[in-house]
């Protein structure tokens, strides 16, 4: 079934006009992109109108499935390769025939597989078309997450007198609990674990009106992974509160705990927040896995002149260093970073974080807790008199905050902290809106850092392929302005080549596997001192940026993109002209 035949369909219908798509076959063609890819990324048609005009054309009844009810009979005649390579899911065995359902039922390939597996297994076939959702609602089947999950629920479920009211509280040790608790704390286990084993950053789990979701953020993406009946709400979230030290029965006002627990042999934090929502409440849980968080600055992405001129700030005597960006930037791990490059026998490093996110050893870290009036304004007063060599506070919020780092800095101490601006040039703006006297800035500030995150894709199934003309100009222009001595080091040449990740079993499909930082590095200069005492503003010090050869965010992203780290599309996206 071609572009066009869908299209007539969708037309036919009228779920979408002939003239939209004409645009859409047009991009389809131009982008090398498929005509139903580009209607789904874009929410222009739902799955269901697509399946239903699939099973019009090619006259191939459509099926709406539940996903709970396939038997693990039907999923072992299809291997999960062939489900996942070829959007086949297994519905039912119904003696010697094996119903399935297809995204795609004219994809020969799929045929073809599908005719092996029937012979092999002397089995008949029935084909339904089904929607990309619900296959990849099957998909979860195979995992053995969804596979304890589920037989966890239909243990729950055999139990009578549960209320979605009750408060259940449910035992800490899982030897010692009752029938109707350990599916409970299974459940909950399993989805702890899974998060670690699939490098989520964050669980969510979300009541809903008719089910109970939990979706994890992988890559800074959230995705749905599992499902259970609104009724297990209550005994789920008390036995997450029970772990986590959190009054069982308080519903009405958000609260924050912490747990930690030892998973796949390493020390494991889990950062727990609930919100009570008309539905119920609402728990996030923070996955703070130290394998993931402790990284060298190389690692990070922090490399070349970028990583030069930072070790050269942190080296200096005193002064600040200061990360800025976006929430969710990684800015954080950037700072354990410098942490772990400072942290020597000899030196006295205190830190004052909201939270703790990652325990290193040989740092005195702190939790500041501004509901009794420990904030990072009072920290800092005390830590002044813990006789530091190295100060970390990890953000600067207010004015006071921000005053004393720069009077911390300016009495003999290194101090490492957050802020949040769009770029490395707007942290001299922002400090003086803070209050802080713009004749201090040049003597206590040493660096200013901007970072973002992208996804890095996936080395098993990236492939190498010639830039766009237009993207080819972009580069040309960006790497055009940077210093001679950072093009010095730049080995690429045109014709640009730039690199795509189709998916593949290693990334489970996504092309991305982690995520990597780009970043824009500025230092305190003579020039910029100057522009600071005259009244600086920020494009003034975007200027002194350019002329002290500064790699900007999107450069250093289309650097990484020309390596084969990252997208050139999502640098673009992410990061503005220079």
């Amino acid at each position: 079934m071609d572009s066009r035949d869908l299209a007539n369909k969708l037309i036919e219908h009228s779920v979408i006009s002939d003239e939209l798509a004409q645009k859409v076959i047009t991009e389809a063609n131009n982008t090398g992109k498929s005509f139903e890819e580009i209607l789904r990324t874009r929410k222009l048609v739902d799955d269901l109108s697509i399946a239903k005009a699939k099973s019009e054309f090619l006259k191939i009844p459509y099926k709406e499935i539940d996903p709970s009810s396939i038997t693990d009979e039907a999923l072992k005649k299809i291997p999960e390769d062939t489900a996942k390579n070829y959007k086949i899911a297994p519905l039912e065995v119904v003696g010697d025939m094996v119903v399935v359902g297809m995204v795609n039922p004219d994809d020969t390939q799929a045929q073809e597989a599908l005719k092996f597996i029937a012979k092999q297994n002397k089995v008949s076939l029935g084909v339904y078309v089904i929607t990309l959702g619900a296959w990849e609602m099957v998909l979860r089947r195979y995992s053995p997450y969804e596979r304890e999950i589920q037989e966890a629920v239909r243990t729950v479920g055999t139990k009578k007198g549960m209320s979605t009211t009750s408060q259940r509280v449910v035992s800490l040790d899982e030897e010692n609990a009752g029938m109707d608790e350990a599916p409970i704390i299974k459940i909950v286990s399993s989805t702890l674990k899974a998060a670690v084993d699939q490098k989520a950053s964050d669980i969510h789990i979300e009541p809903g009106r008719s089910k109970l979701r939990v979706r994890f953020r992988v890559d800074g993406s959230l995705k749905e992974v599992s499902a259970f009946p609104l009724e297990l709400l209550q005994s789920i979230i008390s036995r997450i509160k029970v772990l986590s030290d959190l009054k069982i029965d308080e519903t009405r006002v958000p609260q924050d705990g912490r747990f930690r627990t030892v998973i796949f042999g390493r020390d494991v934090d889990y950062r727990v927040s609930t919100f009570p929502t008309p539905l119920g409440e609402k728990v996030v849980i923070r996955v703070l896995d130290p394998s993931m968080g402790l990284k060298d600055m190389e690692s990070l992405g922090l490399v070349g002149r970028n990583a030069d001129w930072v070790k050269e700030g942190l080296d200096k005597p005193y002064g600040m260093v200061l990360v800025t960006g976006p929430t969710g930037s990684g800015k954080t791990t950037t700072l354990y970073a410098f942490l772990q490059r400072l942290n020597k026998e000899d030196v006295n490093i205190l830190s004052m974080e909201d939270p703790v996110e990652y325990f290193v050893a040989g740092v005195n870290q702190s939790q500041i807790k501004p509901e009794i009036g420990y904030t990072f304004a009072s920290g800092l007063r005390q830590a002044l008199r813990q006789d530091p060599d190295i100060i970390m506070v990890g953000e600067i919020r207010d004015n006071e905050t921000a005053n004393l780092a720069v009077q911390a800095a300016l009495t003999g101490h290194v101090v490492l902290s957050t802020l949040h601006t769009n770029d490395a040039a707007g942290v001299i703006p922002r400090l003086m809106d803070m209050g802080v006297a713009p004749f201090l800035l040049p003597s206590s500030l040493n660096i200013m850092l901007a970072q973002r995150l992208v996804r890095r894709l996936c080395n098993d199934c990236k492939k190498e392929e010639e830039a766009s003309p237009e993207i080819q100009k972009i580069i040309e222009e960006e790497l055009g302005k940077l210093a001679p001595e950072v093009k010095e080091t730049i080995k690429f040449k045109p014709p640009y080549k730039v690199y795509r990740a189709p998916g593949c079993d290693k990334c489970k499909g996504k092309g991305t596997s982690g995520r990597i930082a780009i970043y824009e590095v500025m230092k305190m200069t003579r020039e910029l001192e100057n522009i600071i005492t005259s009244g600086a503003n920020e494009g003034d010090v975007r200027d002194e940026g350019k002329r002290q050869g500064m790699v900007s965010l999107r450069q250093d992203g289309i650097i990484k993109a020309l390596e084969g780290t990252v997208s050139i599309e999502e640098i673009l996206r992410e990061t503005t002209e220079t």
